[in-house]
């Protein structure tokens, strides 16, 4: 039977979405996912489809996946599939402070990875360290992912820090926030699909994003400077998820058919897809004539940044005391699992 959206007034919303679907002849149940990015991001052009043809092959055929875009405000999604608006969708952390304290470990400074390696190694230590702790309350996790790298893109020229201070940057949450507080610039926040429209006109002076947002948002056309900092300043987390109970009126053999193509599988394709994302950011970036800075580690810009963000580390394990987690143990093993993950590949 197909599954219907439980909520009334979402069905007018979801069917104006444009939608992916897979073999919908054959299927008994149709998943939706949500999505609020664009379909030129890489969780729309890559992740959601190739984890629905997944899905599709895992089940026989029997479930289908159906991709419906903007749905609603991006922090609103975890409440979306927890209610049963929509079955899965995925949110960034920072877009709900206070509730997902833990995730926030890969977000720090000096892990100095890609995306891919950041993102197999938060699954790792969400699994082990993490699950218990009942962040995710009334969903299920499918995946957890980083994006590229965060960087500088601004409208004026930045040749240290301190040419930041007071400016108005488009922030979104998170570890980033902490990082604009110590540069003492004049955060604001709104989603990343804002962007554009911020910067060009004039309701911002940059952003602090991964650099594949200046093709997948075409913020190549309103960033002049691109400062680039090797590792980057820090790393976004998100979380891909499910609500359980649409697993449970599923065929257990489905449900975990479902599960099988998900976790570390599906957490290191969305890294990969991210990082992808970020080498054809920067392509484009430079081909439309932003001026792209690459900061040596060695330089006085990025030692600049490293005394800038020195005790984050120990604010982050401070921050989830609360969590019965040992957090440095946690944050450490992150770390060593990311490294050797890229060192390998």
């Amino acid at each position: 039977m197909i599954k219907t959206i439980k909520a009334a007034g979402s069905a007018a919303v979801l069917a104006a979405g444009l939608s992916v679907s897979f073999n919908a002849a054959a299927a008994e149940t149709t998943l939706i996912v949500g999505t609020w990015l664009p379909p030129t991001a890489p969780q729309n052009a890559v992740v959601w489809p190739t984890w629905a043809k997944w899905v599709e092959e895992a089940t026989e055929g029997r479930v289908e996946v159906k991709i419906e875009y903007d749905v609603g405000h991006p922090k609103t999604y975890f409440q979306l599939v927890e209610d049963g608006v929509i079955d899965a969708g995925f949110s960034y952390h920072g877009y709900v402070p206070g509730r997902f304290k833990l995730p926030i470990a890969a977000e720090q400074p000096g892990m100095g990875v890609n995306a891919e390696a950041a993102s197999v190694a938060l699954w790792r230590v969400h699994d082990k360290y993490f699950a218990e702790a009942g962040e995710y309350e009334g969903l299920e996790v499918l995946g957890l992912f980083t994006h590229g790298p965060g960087q500088i893109m601004t409208t004026f020229p930045v040749d240290n820090l301190g040419d930041l201070k007071g400016k108005k940057i488009r922030i979104g949450g998170g570890v980033q926030a902490a990082i604009g507080e110590r540069m003492e610039i004049t955060p604001v926040s709104a989603p990343a699909t804002k962007v554009y429209e911020m910067m060009q006109q004039g309701v911002i002076d940059g952003a602090f994003l991964p650099v594949g947002e200046q093709k997948s948002l075409r913020l190549a056309e309103v960033t002049k400077d691109l400062n680039m900092i090797p590792g980057g300043m820090y790393l976004g987390t998100f979380s891909m998820f499910i609500n359980p109970y649409f697993l449970e009126d599923l065929d257990p053999k489905d449900a975990e058919a479902i599960r099988s193509v998900s976790g570390e599988k599906l957490s290191a394709l969305a890294g990969q897809a991210w990082e992808q994302g970020d080498i054809d950011g920067l392509a484009f970036a430079r081909e439309k004539g932003v001026n792209v800075v690459e900061h040596d580690a060695s330089s006085a810009f990025v030692q600049q940044f490293k005394q800038l963000t020195e005790g984050m580390d120990q604010a982050w394990i401070d921050s989830v005391s609360d969590r019965g987690v040992d957090a440095a143990a946690a944050l450490e093993e992150m770390r060593t699992i990311a490294r050797e993950y890229e060192a390998q590949k």
